[in-house]
């Protein structure tokens, strides 16, 4: 069932239901039909229900309808609702990442919506990521991606290129002003796919490309064999994970730092003088890290699709809602306009010129059985482990049979 904008007279008839029950106190079987629309259900995770509480009043106070925000955790809300919701017991909505889509659509659990003119509202890489099979299924709210921190007192001028950010980390540790050149985050069990990623698409290579694997085309072979030139340089180590490498970048030890808007707080808290640029490229072509959009869906077994879609359209997808989320958040708003309210937010501006310049990452169920193994090829490039070119096809040969299976 397509979810589109909700009528006026549904409303009307939703609404004043809702509102005759309260007043005159209707038993249970006489007002059946109206108080099931009488409440909506939202799932949500600690840091976005506190404004979608806020929310949810203005719309009670409009409309009638009291909005439930139940807090869940977000390492299971993903399951929780494809288990319940076939049952009737799930959340009329729920907030959530835009690489959930492809399980959920899989499962029959999200309605795709109809955004009509609210759409002209975001950029189109976020629409596309709330996409699947042509369809759209989610409002999104937030954007983000890995960006370049820049410390402008160890790094004063911007590197236009991988290479010369190596160049220039490298003689800031020969002169014994730095302890690392970069701080590229590597996983020591899993290798690091996501912050590697700009890398490997400025050579040419995509995760997917047409809908089949690319990480072993001409592009991510050359990417493969750059990665073991950058290791054997010491440039990038899997002895340097991800705490050890914010950690340097805030204690001066590094000139730079690949990561999120995650760490910025602590990092500006902490008196770094940092600016956030995109990840240069290290081959011939553009840098595109990988982009996660936030967003809102309505379930396709929710009880009150009308209201839901009013919910979601009339007071999730405002200017209001997304500087709240935004605020509670700290990721650069989807929102267009918002954004460009926040344009003296260097950071924030930052890192949304960083994501505007990526793409999303893929939300297609076979992504669950890409990541492993390619993480692993390039731990075993990283640690001299085995040829490069090897290693990475015989990665995508074991990711082909499992997607295959």
């Amino acid at each position: 069932m397509r979810i589109t904008a909700p009528t006026l007279m549904g409303l009307a008839l939703l609404t004043a239901g809702c509102a005759a029950d309260v007043q005159t106190g209707r038993s249970d079987q006489a007002s059946g039909p109206a108080r099931a629309t009488a409440t909506l259900t939202v799932w949500a995770d600690d840091s976005r229900a506190k404004p979608l509480q806020d929310l949810a009043a203005a719309f009670e106070r409009d409309r009638g309808v009291k909005v439930k925000i139940v807090q869940k955790g977000m390492g299971g809300l993903r399951d929780d609702f494809v288990s319940q919701a076939p049952t009737g017991q799930g959340p009329d909505m729920i907030v959530g990442p835009h690489d959930w889509l492809g399980k959920l659509v899989q499962n029959g659990v999200v309605a795709p919506i109809d955004l009509g003119a609210t759409a002209s509202r975001f950029p189109k890489i976020a629409l596309d990521a709330m996409r699947y099979e042509g369809q759209t299924y989610g409002l999104p709210y937030s954007i983000e991606s890995v960006a370049l921190l820049r410390n402008m007192k160890l790094a004063p001028e911007r590197p236009k290129t991988f290479d010369e950010l190596v160049a220039a980390g490298g003689e800031l540790v020969r002169e014994g002003k730095a302890t690392f050149p970069v701080g590229l985050p590597v996983d020591p069990k899993a290798g690091s796919p996501y912050h590697l990623y700009p890398l490997q698409t400025s050579f040419g290579s995509s995760v997917f490309d047409g809908g089949e694997l690319a990480i072993d085309n001409p592009g991510g072979l050359k990417f493969a064999a750059y990665l073991r030139r950058l290791a054997e340089a010491k440039v990038i180590s899997t002895s340097l994970s991800g705490e050890i490498a914010t950690n340097a970048f805030r204690e001066g030890r590094t000139p730079y730092l690949i990561t999120g808007p995650w760490d910025a707080p602590a990092l500006a808290k902490a008196g770094v003088p940092f600016a956030v640029e995109p990840v240069p490229p290290a081959g011939p072509e553009p840098a595109r890290p990988f982009v996660g959009v936030q967003g809102f869906y309505v379930s396709a077994k929710s009880a009150n699709p009308i209201l839901a879609n009013d919910f979601l359209l009339n007071y999730l997808a405002t200017p209001e809602a997304q500087r709240a989320l935004y605020a509670a958040g700290g990721r650069p708003p989807a929102m267009t306009s918002v954004r460009e309210e926040l344009r003296g937010d260097l950071v924030m501006t930052g890192f949304a010129d960083a994501t505007l310049a990526g793409e999303p990452a893929p939300n297609v169920p076979a992504m669950d059985a890409v990541w492993g193994d390619w993480g692993l090829s390039q731990l075993a490039v990283i640690t001299g482990d085995g040829d490069p070119a090897k290693l990475t096809e015989g990665a995508a040969d074991r990711i082909r049979a499992k997607i295959a299976n």
